[in-house]
């Protein structure tokens, strides 16, 4: 007889086994968290919630964010989780474009949250709290009196995640429910989670170090759980904190972003030799470029367990091992099984190999997503089936995606295309150079130019000593039309803890005034 597979299959059969272990190290077994997870589903029914509403969740990476994804999973509700980083009128835009019914959030974002609120739709009798807010009742009563069993009426729900928001107002990515059934896993996505060796009781822990509000993070770390395997959760990512929790658990798999592959490499060679890593079967990495040196450096250390892709929260993309990176070094991969990738022009042709074009996505035969409440921008973004990102890459002869830039950022200068990516790319492997940005400002005669904003690396100062030295390693490794005309400082850079970056924050300032619509 095969092992069960399912949160609440788990749960019947193993109900003593660690489903969630907490930043504090608290160990929350099958049994309590499908407790949760019932409890909080009655409580969204008894709240008069039906299939296809939707609950939004401020709340950090911890079992209870998980417990409430699972309710409303369980209940056909839309699950939002909300980046922590925004503000109260942007997480109120949130609340009212998703039309919630449910808000939920951590007193640790207390006035984010009650800002959030003010003029909401959703009720003081709907709105719960992890801990204290004034306006809010404690999560503890969300279900209090309901029995701890599977609600009666189970439809199974989804997540509706917003885009990152880094050139305007972020969408709900929607999906229409499917009427699958609850407690059994999809064959495609058993087939996609296959490509990074996650499987059902084969003995993998799961490590989630970025925040689950992002659909990647969330997607592996719900598929560990569904799977039967523990996730250890991280509250703040840190670069050492994270080796060890890896010896300490014997993590098998992680989620990770570029920037904190920098932040590894450049602790010292002592502090990273100080582990044992050998359990790691698996580092899987998206979201944003990752610089080809860095990830060659990343390889040497662990071996052949880096594993990149590229998609979207709206679904389908490419997926690359280490023996085919190391093969085609700056490559994002092939298309996934079930899933296309086109690279078009303005007219929506195909382009020839090599040349770049917008790159097109496509998952399944029908594209299924909408972005909410902007049926526009849901039609602007499709040519047929297909959808883009904004993209700009390339196909090589054997299918390999290599990717330029986003269109959004690309640099027209003196009639000539610039990809900002490449530059970055150059620059972030600089030893002075802890995080850097470069995009295009307002040039009289050339139409832009390239500008690069840099973070220093601790220790370093920034003055023109270093923007000499910064340029001359550049103009070792760039064309001489790529290389920036200038550099300024920043203590920091704009960016999401899963690597995104507000580049539009930085470029706004230079275009102030400006006609073009940055």
């Amino acid at each position: 007889m095969s092992e069960p597979t399912g949160l609440w299959q788990i749960a019947q059969a193993y109900p003593d086994r660690t489903a969630v272990v907490e930043p504090d190290g608290t160990q929350v077994s099958y049994g309590e968290l499908v407790r949760r997870a019932n409890r909080y589903g009655r409580g969204f029914q008894a709240l008069g919630l039906r299939p296809e509403d939707t609950v939004v969740a401020l709340l950090p990476n911890s079992a209870d964010l998980l417990a409430v994804f699972f309710a409303a999973l369980q209940t056909g509700l839309y699950f939002v989780p909300v980046n922590w980083h925004l503000v109260g009128p942007e997480i109120n835009y949130i609340i009212g474009d998703s039309g919630a019914k449910v808000f939920l959030a951590h007193e640790r974002f207390t006035e984010a949250a009650q800002a959030a609120v003010a003029g909401a739709a959703v009720t003081e009798e709907a709105r719960f709290a992890v801990g204290e807010i004034e306006g809010f009742r404690p999560l503890a009563e969300l279900g209090a009196g309901e029995p701890a069993t599977r609600p009666d009426e189970r439809v199974l729900g989804s997540p509706m995640l917003y885009t990152s928001g880094t050139t305007g107002r972020p969408k709900g990515v929607r999906r229409p429910l499917t009427g699958e059934p609850v407690d059994e896993i999809p064959a495609r996505n058993r087939l996609f989670f296959a490509l990074f060796d996650l499987k059902p009781h084969d003995g993998h822990v799961h490590l989630c170090g970025s925040p689950l509000y992002h659909a990647a993070v969330l997607s592996f770390g719900v598929v560990s759980v569904l799977y039967g395997h523990p996730v250890v959760l991280m509250d703040g990512w840190d670069a050492e904190e994270s080796l060890r929790l890896i010896e300490r658990h014997g993590i098998t798999h992680s989620h990770v972003v570029p920037t904190q592959f920098n932040r590894l490499l450049t602790l010292p060679a002592e502090t990273r030799a100080r582990y044992d890593l050998s359990s790691l079967r698996k580092i899987v990495h998206g979201a944003a470029p990752c610089p080809p040196e860095t990830k060659r450096r990343m390889i040497e250390w662990l071996g052949p367990v880096i594993m990149e892709y590229y998609a979207a929260t709206e679904g389908g993309g490419a997926v690359i091992d280490s023996a085919q990176w190391l093969a085609k070094p700056g490559s994002v991969g092939l298309p996934w099984p079930g899933s296309q990738v086109r690279v078009l022009d303005e007219e929506g042709t195909d382009r020839p190999v090599g040349e770049p074009g917008l790159v097109y996505l496509q998952a399944g035969a029908v594209t299924t997503f909408e972005y909410h409440g902007d049926p526009e921008k849901t039609k602007a973004n499709r040519v047929g089936e297909l959808f883009t990102m904004g993209d700009i890459g390339y196909l090589d002869a054997e299918g390999y995606l290599f990717l330029c830039d986003r269109r959004n950022d690309m640099i027209i200068s003196g009639g000539v295309n610039i990809y900002p990516a490449e530059i970055e790319g150059e620059l972030a492997v600089h030893p002075k150079v802890a995080d850097v940005a470069v995009f295009g400002i307002p040039h009289p005669d050339w139409g832009e130019e390239v500008k690069a904003v840099v973070q220093p690396a601790d220790g370093v100062t920034a003055d023109a000593a270093l923007t000499e030295e910064l340029l001359a390693y550049a103009g070792t490794r760039l064309a001489r039309f790529k290389l920036p005309r200038s550099i300024d400082y920043l203590d920091s850079l704009p960016r999401d803890p899963n690597g995104k970056l507000y580049k539009r924050r930085l470029r706004e300032p230079y275009w102030a005034g400006s006609a073009r619509n940055i």
